[in-house]
């Protein structure tokens, strides 16, 4: 959204004046430090999404718990250094979904199924967030069984979820889990799962170079992609190049791709252009309070908009830190929304405070 300079810095300093200074760009390790007015959005996000016994529910998916949100809810949870909820989230998902063979974890937990686990293959986005919380709350909290666990979950990445890309140019891809999106033709890959920071952050901390070099080739796929338009959901890569994914895969830049910019700023990348095109496409708006979030690849066309206010923050972050202006259209964050909106607002307002301190809310 475009404001004019003077309103802009006027609005900002009142913002500034009434509640602190929420756009710090120097916090270390770019965690929030207590005080910060984001621990108030945190406390209300666990009120949402976290159980008493550390279970992160994603009522849409008829209360079900996943690796994904267990990761997410890890992580945050060390971002805000809140020990307690930490230990409780890894405590529920050592107990319920580290079950393998190996360090990764199933990727679903149902509370109405027998067994509760009923495919254990796992999700290596879910892993990786899992991996990286605990390297960064084994840092601070000086914990350094927790960085040996994500190092053995980070080797288990690139040794079951890697496999080189089909074109033969020695480019290193992210499989989506160890099993089922890689045939002897091509390979199924979900640009959203990578997230460059943690990737590169865990990599450092693990001392795992492939993993460096997946994050790399990771943020050249995605430019590549963007480069072409929006970002897909999923993408199918052959010796030839790029190809649509399977049927039953979606075929727009939608709930998993938004993903993809708001990863991207939250790794310091705001001339990625994902960041860029999806803030233009976000930009062509939608009835009332809704935001798009679902785009048809070829015209761009708006095919599902949601008045959940996450989708709405990863927009106006993404508009704000691909362009000069100043001020963010960003709304407060709110649980009057579902897991899945929730999570990526309160990760919005974390990559803003700690990346983006132009883009304040006003």
């Amino acid at each position: 959204m475009n404001r004019r300079t003077l309103l802009s810095g006027l609005a900002a300093a009142s913002f500034l004046g009434m509640r602190g200074n929420p756009a710090r760009a120097d916090m270390p390790g770019g965690f929030v430090p207590a005080g910060h007015p984001l621990h108030q959005s945190w406390q209300a996000w666990k009120t949402l999404c976290l159980t008493d016994d550390g279970r992160i529910v994603d009522g849409f998916q008829n209360s079900a718990s996943h690796s994904e949100g267990q990761g997410y809810g890890l992580a945050l949870a060390a971002i805000f250094d809140d020990r307690t909820a930490f230990d409780t989230i890894m405590d529920w998902s050592d107990r319920n979904l580290a079950i393998r063979d190996d360090a990764l974890m199933a990727w679903r937990w149902r509370p109405d199924t027998v067994p509760q686990v009923q495919d254990r293959n796992n999700a290596s986005d879910g892993d990786l967030f899992y991996a990286w919380a605990l390297v960064m709350a084994g840092a601070r909290q000086a914990r350094p069984e927790l960085i040996q666990r994500a190092a053995r979950i980070a080797n288990d990445i690139v040794r079951l979820c890697s496999a080189p890309h089909p074109d033969g140019s020695g480019r290193l891809l992210m499989l989506p889990a160890a099993m089922g999106f890689r045939t002897a033709e091509q390979v199924v890959v979900n640009p959203s799962y990578y997230m460059p920071r943690a990737m590169r952050e865990l990599a450092q901390a693990t001392d795992l170079p492939q993993l460096s070099q997946m994050a790399d080739d990771g943020v050249a796929l995605i430019d590549d992609l963007a480069h072409s338009g929006l970002v897909p959901d999923w993408i199918a890569l052959t010796a030839q190049g790029k190809a649509a994914p399977p049927a039953n895969f979606s075929q727009n830049s939608g709930y998993e791709a938004i993903r993809v910019p708001l990863f991207a700023l939250w790794s310091g990348q705001p001339g990625s252009p994902a960041v860029q095109n999806f803030a233009q496409a976000a930009a062509s708006g939608a009835p009332g309070d809704a935001s798009p979030v679902v785009f048809d690849l070829t015209t761009r066309a708006v095919v599902e908009a949601s008045s959940h206010a996450g989708y709405g923050a990863v927009a106006a972050l993404s508009s704000c830190a691909s362009s000069s202006a100043f001020g963010s259209a960003m709304r407060p964050f709110t649980t009057d929304q579902p897991y899945y909106p929730a999570t990526l607002h309160l990760m919005a307002l974390v990559a803003q405070a700690t990346q983006f301190p132009k883009c304040v809310p006003i």
